[in-house]
């Protein structure tokens, strides 16, 4: 008994067909790509099985006006796109919202399991009677909340005019006699070729402290035009489950050899992305960097806001345009760009040599350019301020527990090391 009846909806369509169970999981799984419509489902299937030559897998379903209840052999299997549900009675498996399933490459099985995990509004259910009692009234709150893309805002006109006004009004607050002269007495060019001597100290943390607070209060505040969230919110809603189903793709790809599909830039996953780890860590550069130009320019009076929201807006798009060192030549677009695929940022073999006198550097590049799979490369934000706001942590009271956690590892590690110390010394007397 590995068959099963699979009903699939979306908001147009309603197919219904017989298929083996493993062929339901696979399904299943592929909620993972986030697919709105069948089509983008069947789409995402090739993640975990090889694509059907010249058509679909589902094309021998029948289209129906209303769902098929009636199991089949070893059950039924319902996936409703539109209402972000899933209903299973099965003897054959029980699928839910984490796993892993078998991939197959269209003639048999290579003992390569692959992990998944679903965003946290899919919701499963095990009988077609509890199915139909709120399937209704989830597809109608789908529809009544349509999803957006922030990016406009967070990278568009609405992030410089912040900057902008933030930057005037601070030009013009009561001590900004103070900012001003840090500013005209700090220079890079000393910094670079020498110590800092104490003013320049003072003068340089008196203006990272400004620019923070700026990015600070734009990533704090609520706007309507986000739906009364903070940019903040909007960049943690999703940041859990694309990290994961991007390191699910590095996973299949050391294990296949070659890149899982990627997400099509028609599909609504990724035309109303969230936002993953490597956007969050680019924005945070990108915003210090607006914020830098605007504080050091000369275009601080109201009369001149417009044209320093032009100039931000150039200088952004430069930036994200341009390689940029500190991510090792990589342009920032394209890194967002991989990352709104699902593309997992591969390393050359070349790549994977940071130092070359490491003989472990070397064996991992010559394992990787024979074929031992490949390296891959992560943006982490290990350089971000250490405070809440520009933390990794979605809310205040994780960030708190990592404090304390790591505060007690510290002092039982200083303990651990003085009694080393002490035991050293007297061993050498």
């Amino acid at each position: 008994m590995s068959e099963i009846k699979l009903d699939l909806i979306d908001s147009q369509t309603i197919l219904c067909g017989i298929t083996h169970g493993s062929t339901a999981d696979s399904a299943v799984a592929a909620l993972s790509a986030e697919p709105e419509t069948i089509a983008e489902l069947d789409a995402a299937l090739a993640r975990y099985i090889n694509p059907v030559p010249h058509g679909s897998r589902f094309q021998t379903f029948n289209q129906r006006s209303t769902i098929d209840p009636e199991p089949w052999d070893a059950g039924i299997v319902i996936i409703d796109l539109a209402a972000r549900l899933v209903a299973v009675e099965s003897i054959y498996s029980q699928p839910g919202p984490r796993g892993q399933v078998e991939y197959h490459d269209g003639t048999h099985a290579p003992d390569i399991f692959v992990l998944y995990r679903l965003p946290d509004d899919w919701r499963f259910v095990s009988s077609i009677d509890e199915y139909r009692a709120i399937r209704t009234s989830r597809a109608m709150k789908r529809v009544a909340s349509p999803p957006f893309d922030a990016r406009p805002i967070l990278f568009g006109r609405p992030l410089m005019e912040f900057i902008a006004l933030a930057t005037i009004e601070l030009q013009q607050a009561p001590a900004s006699e103070k900012l001003q002269s840090a500013l005209a007495n700090y220079s890079d060019l000393d910094l670079a070729n020498s110590e800092p001597t104490a003013e320049q100290e003072a003068n340089r943390r008196l203006i990272w402290n400004q620019i923070a607070e700026i990015h600070s209060r734009w990533l704090t505040t609520r706007r309507e035009d986000l739906r009364n969230a903070s940019p903040r919110e909007i960049l943690f809603a999703a940041q859990d489950h694309i990290s994961f189903d991007l390191h699910t793709r590095e996973l299949q790809w050391s294990l296949q050899g070659e890149g899982p599909p990627c997400l099509s830039k028609d599909s609504f996953a990724y035309r109303y992305a969230g936002f993953g780890t490597h956007e969050w860590v680019v924005y945070y550069d990108l915003i210090r960097e607006l914020i830098s130009i605007a504080v050091h320019s000369e275009m601080t009076k109201p009369s001149a806001s417009e044209e320093l929201i032009a100039q931000l807006a150039q200088q952004a798009v430069t930036w994200l345009e341009e390689p940029q060192a500190e991510y090792g030549g990589s342009i920032p677009s394209i890194i967002l760009e991989n990352e709104r695929k699902r593309l997992p940022l591969a390393l050359h073999p070349r790549d994977m040599i940071v130092d070359e006198d490491c003989p472990m550097c070397q064996m991992m590049a010559d394992e990787s350019a024979m074929g031992g799979g490949p390296g891959f490369w992560h943006l982490d934000g290990s350089h971000m301020d250490d405070d809440f706001v520009f933390s990794p942590f979605s809310t205040r009271e994780e960030w708190e527990t990592h404090r304390r956690e790591w505060e007690e590892f510290s002092r039982a590690f200083d303990r651990r090391w003085e009694s080393r110390q002490h035991l050293l010394a007297d061993t050498e007397c």
